[in-house]
């Protein structure tokens, strides 16, 4: 059975630390510093994974009054393709009833190296049950749709989510994009 819980103690936080290094491309990490002094002001929950007493994974949200962003979303290597994934989203969005629950994507719109990839992210999400909630954006220079359990924001309001919760500085990063 799959248990979560934020971490304790400096293994648990050196295993999220690990898989978050290993599991995002460079352009899409903010400095774990960041994460963790949000995580200390309550603006930002870390949840560590476990099945069987092993750990399978993790994930780091954006909280807002109305709406929750999973920020990041990862499993552990040797977990992967045993439905954990499915199963993290489908316990995000009960943690987080009454709250838009999103998500952003890279667009599999754009010419990419890694467009596959991106498809079969996109594929996983909508499987899971999630939406394009039809907003595209480019964040700190990478084209992201957002995705959601039903959840609807404008390009408005998602600019005003990050400021109200990264600030201006981050706000500053993100430029309405088209499909």
């Amino acid at each position: 059975m799959l248990q979560y819980a934020a971490p304790r103690g400096l293994k648990q936080w050196a295993e999220i630390y690990r898989l978050y290094q290993k599991a995002f491309p460079a352009s899409e990490k903010k400095p774990f510093s960041i994460i963790c002094r949000k995580y200390r002001q309550g603006k930002t929950d870390i949840w560590r994974f476990t099945r069987n007493g092993s750990f399978a994974g993790m994930v780091i949200t954006i909280n807002g009054e109305s709406h929750i962003l999973i920020d990041y979303l990862a499993v552990a290597e040797d977990q992967r393709g045993t439905g954990i994934g499915s199963e993290i989203l489908g316990l995000m969005q009960k943690q987080y009833a009454g709250k838009g629950v999103f998500l952003e994507i890279e667009s599999v719109y754009e010419e990419c190296d890694n467009k596959a990839d991106r498809i079969r992210r996109k594929h996983f999400y909508e499987k899971a049950g999630m939406q394009s909630m039809e907003v595209f954006v480019w964040l700190f220079g990478v084209k992201m749709e957002l995705m959601s359990f039903g959840a609807k924001l404008t390009y408005e309001q998602y600019h005003a989510f990050y400021r109200d919760n990264y600030g201006q500085w981050a706000a500053d990063h993100i430029q309405k994009a088209e499909k």
